[in-house]
C-alpha cells in the first residue's frame, strides 16, 4: 500500500519526457499509468541501452493480467542480473495503476540509465493513493468510505493475491485512512460538521485545591521558577493533635441496653397476636 523509501510528488519532468523522445519508442506514452503497466515501453527503453539482452519479440504490448505479469518476470530476471535495483513496492504500483507510481519508475530508469539527477521543486510525498487528489476536491465531492476502497484498492490486486487476509488487512488500511482523514476535516472546519463543544471543555477551570498543592519547604525544596506560588497542603489531625494551643473536649455517648430492646419487641409481637 505505501512506498517504504517514500519519494517526493510523482511527475514527469521535462527533461525525463524529452530523454523519452529521443529514443524514438514505438509509441509516445500519453497516459504514463496505463502506457507502462504492462512493462512493454520498459523492456523497450531498456533494449536501446542493453539491445542484447532485450529481445522485443519476447515482449507482448497487452492489457490482461497474465501479459503483465509476464512481461515484467522478465524484466526483473534482467535487473537482478545487471544488479539494476527498481524498488518491488513501484513496479507493484505500476501493474495496478497505482496514482503516481509510473511517473516515479521513469525517473527512477531515467537516473540509472544516464547517471543524471533530476532537479526537482515539490517537497510533498506520494502513498499511491489518490489522498492528494481528494483534498483538492470540494468537501461534498470527496469520496465516502466505499468509494475510497475502489479506488485505492484495484480489481487486479484481488486477482493476483487470493488471500483473503491479505485483502482485507489492506481494506482496513483503506478505512483507517479515510477515517483518519475525515478527522482531520472535522478538526479543520468544525463549523461545518456542527461540532459542539464538550462539557470537558465548557466547564470553568478552577485554580487548583490545597489536596492538589505539593508540600513545599522554601529551605529544603525551594522554588525553580521566580515568581513560583507555594500552597500548602492540609495539615494531618496527628499535627493537629501535637499543637499545644489546640483543645478537644470529650463528648459521653450513652449506649442503648440490647436487652430492653430484645423484651419490647417482644411484647409489641405478642400484642399483635392478642388483636389478630
Amino acid at each position: 500500500m505505501s512506498y517504504i523509501h517514500t519519494p517526493k510528488k510523482s511527475g514527469i519532468p521535462r527533461e525525463v519526457l524529452k530523454w523519452l523522445q529521443s529514443l524514438d519508442l514505438s509509441f509516445a506514452p500519453k497516459n504514463a499509468r496505463r502506457d507502462f503497466s504492462n512493462g512493454y515501453l520498459v523492456a523497450e527503453i531498456f533494449s536501446w541501452y542493453y539491445p542484447e539482452d532485450f529481445p522485443m519479440d519476447f515482449y507482448d504490448n497487452g492489457v490482461s493480467l497474465q501479459t503483465k505479469f509476464g512481461n515484467w518476470s522478465q524484466i526483473e530476471k534482467f535487473l537482478s542480473k545487471r544488479n539494476i535495483n527498481l524498488h518491488k513496492e513501484v513496479i507493484d504500483g505500476t501493474i495496478h495503476c497505482k496514482p503516481g507510481a509510473a511517473e516515479i519508475l521513469v525517473r527512477e530508469i531515467y537516473t540509472i540509465l544516464t547517471n543524471r539527477k533530476i532537479k526537482t521543486t515539490h517537497e510533498e510525498e506520494t502513498d499511491f493513493t489518490d489522498r492528494n487528489y481528494q483534498e483538492m476536491l470540494p468537501m461534498v465531492a470527496r469520496a465516502t468510505a466505499s468509494k475510497s476502497i475502489k479506488n485505492n484498492l484495484r480489481i487486479t490486486e484481488l486477482m493476483s493475491e487470493p488471500d483473503t487476509n491479505t485483502n482485507k488487512q489492506k481494506i482496513h488500511a483503506i478505512i483507517h485512512m479515510h477515517l483518519q482523514q475525515r478527522q482531520f476535516e472535522r478538526a479543520e472546519n468544525p463549523k461545518r460538521f456542527d461540532i459542539k463543544p464538550t462539557l470537558g471543555e465548557l466547564a470553568v477551570r478552577l485554580p487548583p485545591t490545597s489536596l492538589q498543592c505539593q508540600n513545599l519547604d522554601p529551605e529544603t525544596n525551594p522554588p525553580k521558577l521566580k515568581g513560583e506560588i507555594k500552597c500548602l497542603a492540609k495539615p494531618s489531625p496527628s499535627e493537629i493533635r501535637s499543637k499545644s494551643n489546640v483543645q478537644f473536649k470529650e463528648i459521653d455517648v450513652r449506649q442503648t441496653n440490647k436487652n430492653a430492646l430484645i423484651s419490647t419487641a417482644g411484647l409489641s409481637s405478642q400484642i399483635k397476636g392478642i388483636y389478630n
